[in-house]
Protein backbone atom coordinates (compact mmCIF):
# COMPACT_ATOMS: atom_id res chain seq x y z
CA UNK A 1 0.00 0.00 0.00
CA UNK A 2 1.27 3.47 -0.86
CA UNK A 3 2.55 5.42 2.16
CA UNK A 4 0.03 8.26 1.77
CA UNK A 5 -2.89 5.85 1.72
CA UNK A 6 -1.51 3.91 4.68
CA UNK A 7 -1.14 7.14 6.65
CA UNK A 8 -4.80 7.99 6.04
CA UNK A 9 -5.88 4.54 7.22
CA UNK A 10 -3.63 4.83 10.28
CA UNK A 11 -5.18 8.20 11.16
CA UNK A 12 -8.67 6.70 10.90
CA UNK A 13 -7.65 3.74 13.09
CA UNK A 14 -6.18 6.13 15.68
CA UNK A 15 -9.36 8.18 15.85
CA UNK A 16 -11.38 5.00 16.25
CA UNK A 17 -9.09 3.70 19.00
CA UNK A 18 -9.22 7.11 20.74
CA UNK A 19 -13.00 6.91 20.80
CA UNK A 20 -12.65 3.85 23.02
CA UNK A 21 -9.59 4.73 25.15
CA UNK A 22 -6.90 7.35 25.54
CA UNK A 23 -3.93 6.60 23.29
CA UNK A 24 -0.23 6.23 23.94
CA UNK A 25 2.44 5.54 21.35
CA UNK A 26 3.34 2.27 23.06
CA UNK A 27 -0.30 1.10 23.01
CA UNK A 28 -1.15 2.17 19.46
CA UNK A 29 1.90 0.87 17.63
CA UNK A 30 1.26 -2.85 18.36
CA UNK A 31 -2.44 -2.46 17.50
CA UNK A 32 -1.54 -0.98 14.13
CA UNK A 33 1.06 -3.66 13.49
CA UNK A 34 -1.54 -6.34 14.27
CA UNK A 35 -3.68 -4.79 11.51
CA UNK A 36 -0.81 -5.19 9.03
CA UNK A 37 0.51 -1.65 8.96
CA UNK A 38 4.28 -1.26 8.79
CA UNK A 39 4.84 1.58 11.20
CA UNK A 40 7.54 2.60 13.63
CA UNK A 41 7.33 4.50 16.87
CA UNK A 42 8.42 7.72 15.18
CA UNK A 43 5.60 7.50 12.59
CA UNK A 44 3.00 6.76 15.26
CA UNK A 45 4.13 9.71 17.34
CA UNK A 46 4.13 11.97 14.28
CA UNK A 47 0.56 11.01 13.34
CA UNK A 48 -0.63 11.54 16.93
CA UNK A 49 0.97 14.99 16.87
CA UNK A 50 -0.64 15.75 13.49
CA UNK A 51 -4.05 14.79 14.85
CA UNK A 52 -3.36 17.01 17.86
CA UNK A 53 -2.43 19.98 15.66
CA UNK A 54 -5.68 19.50 13.77
CA UNK A 55 -7.56 19.55 17.11
CA UNK A 56 -8.82 15.97 16.74
CA UNK A 57 -6.81 14.79 19.75
CA UNK A 58 -5.67 16.54 22.89
CA UNK A 59 -2.46 15.58 24.70
CA UNK A 60 -2.04 15.11 28.43
CA UNK A 61 1.18 13.65 29.77
CA UNK A 62 2.03 10.80 27.34
CA UNK A 63 -1.62 10.15 26.44
CA UNK A 64 -3.92 11.52 23.76
CA UNK A 65 -7.71 11.89 24.06
CA UNK A 66 -10.35 12.41 21.39
CA UNK A 67 -11.77 15.95 21.20
CA UNK A 68 -15.24 17.04 20.15
CA UNK A 69 -13.84 17.92 16.72
CA UNK A 70 -12.27 14.45 16.58
CA UNK A 71 -15.62 12.84 17.34
CA UNK A 72 -17.28 14.83 14.54
CA UNK A 73 -14.47 13.96 12.12
CA UNK A 74 -14.74 10.27 12.98
CA UNK A 75 -18.51 10.34 12.42
CA UNK A 76 -18.01 11.89 8.97
CA UNK A 77 -15.32 9.31 8.17
CA UNK A 78 -17.58 6.46 9.26
CA UNK A 79 -20.31 7.73 6.95
CA UNK A 80 -17.93 7.94 4.00
CA UNK A 81 -16.45 4.53 4.80
CA UNK A 82 -19.91 3.07 4.42
CA UNK A 83 -20.13 4.52 0.90
CA UNK A 84 -16.59 3.41 0.12
CA UNK A 85 -17.34 -0.11 1.35
CA UNK A 86 -20.41 -0.34 -0.87
CA UNK A 87 -18.51 0.92 -3.93
CA UNK A 88 -15.18 -0.84 -3.50
CA UNK A 89 -15.77 -4.01 -1.52
CA UNK A 90 -19.41 -5.04 -1.71
CA UNK A 91 -20.28 -4.10 -5.29
CA UNK A 92 -17.20 -2.98 -7.27
CA UNK A 93 -18.72 -4.00 -10.64
CA UNK A 94 -21.53 -1.48 -10.11
CA UNK A 95 -19.05 1.42 -9.90
CA UNK A 96 -17.17 0.21 -12.99
CA UNK A 97 -20.42 0.03 -14.97
CA UNK A 98 -21.46 3.56 -13.96
CA UNK A 99 -18.01 5.01 -14.61
CA UNK A 100 -17.86 3.64 -18.16
CA UNK A 101 -21.35 4.89 -19.09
Amino acid sequence: MHADVQNLFIRIQMLSYAQQNDLTVSDVQPLLEERGYRVGEREVKQELENLTQENFLTPHDDMFSLTGAGIEELQEIQSMLGVLYEDVVKNPAHVTTRASS
